[in-house]
């Protein structure tokens, strides 16, 4: 309705003008040396007006013309984009159908008319992989690497493909540049502790692995690898530090505090170690320099002063006071042992000494001692370092395992009780 009105006034204002040109009087004189030409007023402003509606006319035309080349080139691009978006879901239709021929030939029309744009080269990439052609996926991989749009996701793929070839040198240097295009990334970071426990860089997995279990087992495969005395001792601290239990990590720690001229220090974390988690090399280095029997009973109690209930103390106490002669204590920390249903063949071999000791040579003796050696021969074996993965023991933890090279697997297994954590 307002248009309409709109459209009245105008109408109505142009009548009246033309109402008023007409009524309005005068003449236009145009004169050119003896030519002299003489146009009504009203008729003068009427042409004058035609005349520039018929300029402009002829400025919008050749406007229209100039601009005309670039409106076809922007129609035909038009029609190639939507051709080569059609072509790209046509080809990933064809990823997800497991079908890469037919998805290489869409990504090749797809970059035909779209150029090498980076989802164009992406999905590329992925075609060729899935025809099985990685050279030519790695080349899509390093179009995509020079952009730097999209340099993270060609390192990406190169890295993955470098990983697939265990070709772990570049695979470190892949992994470092793609740290530096996209700092933070959670995959990466990942994938980056993976490579360092593949290539036995413990430093660096140490520094990339998040708080845990593992933590103690890495600091201390790290400081085997640390030419600074005074870094690898930090290294080991750490690796007490993160799970005290872990037999190995205090075995370093107190052999570098007794190194260091620290002898008490050194025992003060053998004990720690063996209130969290008994182990009997912590023991057997605790116990090394006290030769009279009396006295290694004397230390082995203050050993397991922090767990004496635990059945790694019982057979230390048990066996000390055997070596020492003084078979009540013996008798008693072992049928205890024996009794609580915890006890391995060491603790019935044990048995089958003190038997031996208290009643010797006689038939009793001799019965006893048989019977005790039955015991064992049925009895669950001691706890030993063990890899998980091939089943193999070994005198010592290693963060690799030499019989298979799986690394983290070997941990101290126990009957009836959980491994202790490994890297």
């Amino acid at each position: 309705m307002r248009t309409a009105i709109l459209y009245l006034v105008a109408l109505a204002a142009g009548v009246a003008g033309i109402l008023w040109l007409a009524r309005l009087g005068g003449d236009v004189q145009l004169r050119a040396g003896d030519t002299e030409i003489v146009v009504a007023l009203p008729l003068a402003i009427v042409a004058f007006a035609v005349f520039c509606l018929l300029l402009l006319l002829v400025a919008s035309l050749i406007g229209w013309l100039r601009r005309l080349p670039a409106r076809l080139r922007a129609r035909k691009e038009a029609k190639r984009r939507g051709e080569g978006d059609a072509a790209l879901t046509r080809a990933l239709v064809a990823l997800a159908a497991g079908t890469p021929d037919v998805a290489r030939l869409e990504v090749r029309r797809a970059r035909e008319r779209l150029g090498d744009k980076p989802q164009v080269l992406l999905l590329a990439a992925e075609a060729e992989r899935l025809a099985g052609r990685e050279d030519a996926a790695a080349d899509a991989f390093r179009l995509l690497a020079a952009r730097e749009d999209s340099r993270f996701l060609g390192l990406r793929g190169l890295l993955r493909q470098a990983i697939q070839r265990e070709d772990w040198p570049t695979a470190q240097r892949l992994a470092r540049e793609a740290e530096a295009a996209q700092p933070g990334a959670a995959w990466l970071r990942q994938e980056r502790e993976t490579l360092a426990l593949r290539t036995r860089d413990w430093r660096e997995a140490l520094a990339l692995s998040a708080p845990g279990a593992g933590t103690a087992a890495l600091a201390l495969a790290a400081s085997t690898q640390e030419t600074d005395a005074t870094r690898a001792g930090e290294l080991e601290r750490q690796a007490f530090a993160a799970d005290a239990g872990f037999a190995p990590a205090a075995l370093a720690h107190a052999r570098r505090l007794k190194s260091a001229g620290s002898p008490r220090r050194a025992r003060t974390v053998l004990e720690q170690a063996w209130a969290a988690r008994p182990h009997p090399d912590l023991a057997a280095a605790y116990l090394a320099e006290e030769t009279d029997p009396l006295q290694r009973v004397k230390a082995a109690d203050t050993l397991v002063h922090g767990n004496k209930a635990h059945p790694e103390s019982q057979l230390l106490i048990g066996r000390a006071a055997l070596e020492a002669g003084l078979t009540g204590r013996a008798r008693q920390e072992l049928d205890a042992l024996a009794g609580s249903g915890k006890a391995d063949r060491r603790a019935y071999l044990a048995l089958s000494d003190l038997e031996e000791v208290e009643q010797g040579d006689t038939p009793a003796g001799r019965a006893a001692q048989a019977r005790w050696l039955r015991t064992a021969a049925t009895a669950a074996p001691e706890p030993r370092w063990r890899c998980s993965a091939c089943g193999t023991d070994h005198a010592a933890w290693d963060p690799v395992c030499p019989n298979c090279q799986s690394v983290g697997t070997i941990a101290w297994t126990a009957p009836q009780t959980l491994p202790v954590p490994a890297a």
